[in-house]
């Protein structure tokens, strides 16, 4: 195996893509909160429907504080600090808990 050097790489570069995939997939949240909003409306408001919405902005409010606060570490210093285990564990619950209320709604 070959040795990778890394003279001619540009340590800001890791930062800079990892901030913009916390912006992508926080599009992407934003996008999926949109659509249960939708379709909780779509068909009339139930409470079922509405709690399951409400729930969703939830999970999205709480997905969007650990993504602002992740994306602000990145862009601060040369080196940011590694995710803290428990952001990580925050955002990924949020993540996939959005997910299944979405599917809720959908079925």
């Amino acid at each position: 195996m070959g040795e990778v050097s890394t003279a001619g790489r540009d340590p800001g570069l890791q930062p800079e893509r990892t901030r913009l995939a916390w912006r992508r997939t926080t599009l992407s949240a934003t996008v999926a909160a949109v659509l249960s909003v939708k379709t909780a409306l779509h068909n009339g408001a139930s409470a079922t429907g509405m709690t399951v919405c409400a729930l969703c902005c939830v999970l999205f409010l709480g997905f969007l504080a650990v993504a602002h606060r992740r994306i602000r570490a990145l862009a601060t210093g040369p080196r940011p600090q590694a995710l803290a285990p428990r952001q990580a564990t925050v955002a990924a619950l949020c993540a996939m808990a959005l997910a299944l209320c979405a599917a809720v709604l959908v079925l």
